[in-house]
């Protein structure tokens, strides 16, 4: 899937020559990732040929990432971060650690991505979404004589026990989507009831929020909450993954891309973003079998791809959820009354 640019429109074609006729050998990019490991590489790779700018690549998870721009407030290391769950990309922007940039791409993304940089003062922008559920190894299952699950409250049955893994919600966006679609599906008591109901039958809190559902692929989990699309990426990939869309309805994301405040390399940075949009850019998703919804009308998306108008979907309350305080506060709640309890 190389990129072609003379079958694209003028813009991308303007952007292209200034992309890769402005690049020296003093150019260079710290570019944070939160997407999975191959893609991030790809970015890189891609931004490197098209630009001959040298990009140095880091690849943490969205609240590890979230954590280090944080800390590096006072002397920015980063210049750009890439993919990730869009909340902590809005607390970043709430907390005025990342810059504003609108981009000459924006005209053509879907409404979802614009509306997502509004909510962040355009510092941030939506590059995929994708919806929330989870996966099973059918074997594992079987093998163990457990029902198929369809459900959130299905994963609160005692016969889970021990076979349901997801993330840490300070550590993993996806994670951290979880707890805030919970508490946004359920209310919050119950949600949080839901959330000590579900601790009891977890056998482990990963750091990454797609390493629960690769557990399961290599059968040494039986069920992994993730993001649909990585459940689907596992099944693509040969593995026996079933994936769920629980029958209540889930929130889902959009991931986000921020330019990061006092960046040592703004104008690499500005490049990134603007080739980053592309729909050329964003179809070679599919080599890497990311098989998120991408935010460019034009990229292509893989048949295999979960079809967002078909599931039901919450009304997520991005901007509530992305703020700083309630995402400090659920997070606190989280530490001090779920994660807490024995298992």
């Amino acid at each position: 899937m190389k990129a072609t640019f003379t079958t694209l429109g003028s813009t991308t074609i303007a952007l292209i020559a200034a992309l890769s006729g402005s690049a020296n050998a003093a150019d260079k990019l710290t570019y944070y990732c939160s997407a999975q490991e191959d893609w991030c590489q790809l970015m890189a790779n891609g931004f490197e040929e098209a630009t001959g700018i040298k990009v140095n690549m880091t690849r943490k998870s969205s609240g590890e990432t979230m954590a280090q721009i944080k800390a590096e407030a006072d002397n920015p290391k980063g210049d750009i971060w890439w993919g990730g769950t869009g909340d902590p990309h809005l607390q970043a922007a709430e907390e005025g650690l990342t810059e504003p940039y609108e981009s000459p791409m924006r005209g053509e993304l879907y409404d979802w991505a614009i509306k997502q940089a509004e909510s962040g003062g355009n510092a941030t922008i939506g590059i995929y979404s994708g919806a929330l559920g989870y996966g099973y190894n059918e074997e594992v299952l079987e093998a163990n004589g457990l029902p198929v699950p369809g459900c959130w409250k299905d994963l609160l049955k005692p016969e889970y026990k021990g076979h349901v893994q997801m993330a840490n919600p300070n550590s993993s966006g996806t994670a951290y989507t979880t707890l805030a679609t919970i508490v946004q599906l359920f209310g919050e008591e119950e949600g949080f009831e839901f959330m000590k109901g579900l601790h009891s039958n977890i056998n482990q809190y990963t750091k990454s929020g797609s390493a629960p559902i690769k557990a399961a692929a290599r059968g040494e989990n039986t069920i992994g909450i993730v993001f649909m699309h990585d459940a689907v990426a596992q099944a693509a990939s040969g593995f026996p993954i079933k994936v769920v869309a629980p029958c209540e309805g889930t929130g889902y994301e959009i991931g986000g891309m921020s330019i990061i405040k006092g960046a040592r390399n703004p104008e690499s940075a500005k490049k990134f973003y603007d080739w980053a949009l592309q729909a050329d850019v964003q179809s070679r998703s599919l080599e890497v079998k990311a098989f998120q919804v991408m935010s460019n009308k034009a990229a292509e998306s893989s048949p295999l791809a979960p079809d967002l108008d078909s599931l039901t979907l919450i009304d997520y309350d991005f901007s509530k959820y992305g703020s700083s305080d309630e995402r400090k506060r659920l997070l606190k709640k989280w530490d001090d009354e779920v994660s807490v309890l024995p298992q």
